[in-house]
């Protein structure tokens, strides 16, 4: 289940749930799996979507999604990805600057939970622990005690995504590994989070402490496309864009930095998901 900040329930994309049960649910859809989740079949359905062919998806797209184009800058775009990571009008995602409130990086659905040193967190049938998704165990025990923000974004969202404070900040550290979508269905039956490529930086920030970001790629998402290395950044600032494909965003937070907001850490208790924009305040310093 899916809620807006305000309590509305969403209704979710059933035509396309229909094709991911077909897909994970049978031993066919499981075979086929292996071919599209390969990450040289992403790579090539990635230079498809880089082309001035695939411009002809965009306005079919834009139809069968309900995407509210007149909240983008929109132009005549050279490929489907240069519209699939369309930038947002000035002033549509203002960026909350008060340096306690923790904003949500992205456009995405969102849900939080605690972190203890043996946890196997549950999000929609998918289970993993925070050492398996950075594969590494002494960086992961850093964050017992804090808590797991986990934004997923599906195709109709904005896809790119900011710093959520000022700070300065690593190398990015890239796992190569499969691309499976990260829509909840496919969370049944794979541990999707050891199975994908991810990114992920330590985050030096002012207000939060040390705070771990990682980028999961999903099914046919060729790239994660970080725009920085090792060096300084502020809050609101644009960190990177996913191409083609719903991703997923995953902050770690250590113990006594921040309190999530009542609302998303009460629907995260029952399994449901929050609605939350870029820029937005979400949660609050310790």
């Amino acid at each position: 289940m899916i809620k807006t900040r305000s309590g509305e329930t969403i209704v979710t994309n059933e035509n396309q749930n229909k094709l991911l049960k077909k897909l994970y649910g049978s031993v066919l859809g499981r075979v086929m799996l292996k071919t599209l989740t390969a990450p040289a079949v992403s790579k090539l359905a990635g230079g498809f979507m880089d082309s001035r062919a695939s411009k002809l998806l965009i306005k079919p797209f834009i139809k069968r999604s309900g995407i509210d184009t007149s909240e983008y800058i929109m132009y005549d775009f050279r490929s489907y990805n240069d519209f699939f990571t369309r930038v947002i009008k000035p002033g549509k995602r203002p960026v909350d600057t008060e340096p306690s409130h923790l904003i949500s990086p992205c456009d995405s659905k969102l849900t939080v939970h605690k972190i203890s040193r043996n946890s196997i967190f549950r999000i929609k049938g998918s289970r993993y622990k925070v050492k398996d998704l950075l594969q590494n165990e002494f960086l992961a025990n850093r964050f017992c005690g804090g808590y797991c923000f986990i934004f997923r974004l599906e195709v109709d969202d904005y896809h790119r995504y900011c710093y959520i404070d000022d700070g300065t900040k690593t190398e990015n550290t890239y796992i190569p590994g499969e691309f499976h979508t990260v829509n909840p269905i496919a969370l049944e039956r794979y541990n999707i989070y050891k199975r994908n490529c991810r990114e992920y930086t330590i985050l030096h920030t002012e207000n939060f402490g040390d705070v771990v970001q990682i980028e999961v790629g999903a099914m046919m998402v060729g790239r994660i496309v970080n725009h920085h290395g090792e060096g300084g950044f502020c809050r609101g600032d644009e960190k990177g864009k996913f191409e083609f494909g719903g991703s997923t965003v995953v902050l770690l937070f250590g113990r006594d930095t921040v309190v999530p907001d009542e609302d998303i850490l009460r629907n995260s208790a029952v399994g449901t998901e929050t609605v939350v924009k870029y820029g937005e305040k979400i949660g609050e310093k310790c």
